[in-house]
């Protein structure tokens, strides 16, 4: 006799656990670089470049929106996943209530951050 395996959501938050990962390790340190020194001291680019009117411009843009959407809410959900597998590492069992704080935690900043990008408007 077959039994039917129970089905799981855990491949939903491994795929946004490793696409999170995997921009945090290649865009995070430049994001970092650029924001932070490298405009900031005019190394690479003009001190104006991260302007108001210019980082604006770049949130109303459909593309601007789209990469500040994939990097903030990817970051997120990365960040819960690997808080939700340290507790467990750590020896805090709490089970479904660390799911819904982490996971829910950032499901919650993730449509945060969707109302606000589209509250922008183009």
């Amino acid at each position: 006799m077959k039994k039917t395996l129970k089905r799981s959501n855990a491949p939903i938050f491994w795929a946004l656990f490793g696409a999170g990962g995997m921009l945090s390790a290649l865009l995070g340190p430049m994001l970092v670089f650029i924001t932070g020194l490298a405009i900031p001291l005019g190394m690479l680019l003009p001190v104006d470049t991260m302007s108001y009117a210019k980082m604006l411009a770049f949130a109303q843009n459909i593309v601007g929106k789209g990469f500040i959407f994939a990097i903030i809410s990817l970051f997120l959900w990365h960040a819960a996943h690997r808080i939700f597998h340290s507790l467990h590492d750590i020896g805090i069992h709490a089970g479904i209530v660390a799911k819904l704080i982490c996971y829910g935690g950032a499901l919650v900043a993730t449509l945060v951050t969707a109302y606000t990008l589209l509250a922008i408007g183009f």
